[in-house]
């Protein structure tokens, strides 16, 4: 049974959304399985420390989830056109699976969510790409053969899945959002199956 480790940070619950939706859309797709995982919120002050186990969502992501699962979808909201600083922090802690090539080779997509329609939704789905890229690791996004890249009015691009909470209220995924995130997570998972057979 092959793994995709689906890593997200979320505060008001619109990329924990998308985030379930990448699952469903890894489970179908036959053999695969999606892990789950969170990070927790950082801050320039601590007044208590995070639990180590979050009090509720799934857990936090360790270091040996990215090395032990075949392929990554990586989500967070948009924070002024970039990726939020609790999934860049974790992902800044990466250069040991960095030095020894862990993910070079798997493919990874990315998701988003904003406020506002033109929040800088691509643009974080860039900044996302940019340490997988670096890790090696390669990229999927969703083609126009997607029939809900079309017709949505909201979230999702060719970068990646998407929510605009303006449009449908936060954590209220629009049915286009819904499809396009279900789709990436397949598109993750069909290509890490593929790889894994001619392995």
């Amino acid at each position: 049974m092959g793994e995709i480790l689906v890593l997200y940070y979320s505060r008001q619950g619109s990329t924990a959304a998308l985030a379930r939706q990448v699952c469903r859309g890894v489970e179908s797709v036959r053999g695969m399985r999606a892990r789950l995982r969170t990070v927790p919120a950082v801050a320039t002050t601590v007044e208590r420390p995070e639990p180590p186990v979050p009090e509720e969502g799934p857990p936090y992501a360790l270091h040996e989830d990215l090395a032990e699962c075949d392929g990554l979808v990586l989500g967070s909201p948009t924070r002024f056109g970039n990726m939020a600083a609790p999934l860049k922090f974790f992902l800044d802690g990466t250069s040991a699976l960095w030095l020894s090539g862990a993910l070079a080779g798997k493919p990874a997509g990315v998701f988003t969510s904003t406020q506002t329609m033109h929040g800088g939704q691509e643009a974080t789905l860039l900044s996302m790409m940019l340490p997988l890229l670096h890790h090696g690791m390669y990229l999927v996004g969703l083609p126009y053969t997607e029939a809900a890249l079309s017709t949505t009015r909201s979230g999702g691009s060719p970068y990646g899945a998407g929510h605009v909470a303006l449009t449908s209220g936060a954590g209220e995924l629009a049915q286009a959002e819904q499809d396009l995130a279900r789709a990436l997570g397949a598109r993750v998972a069909n290509l890490a199956a593929a790889i894994g057979r001619d392995a």
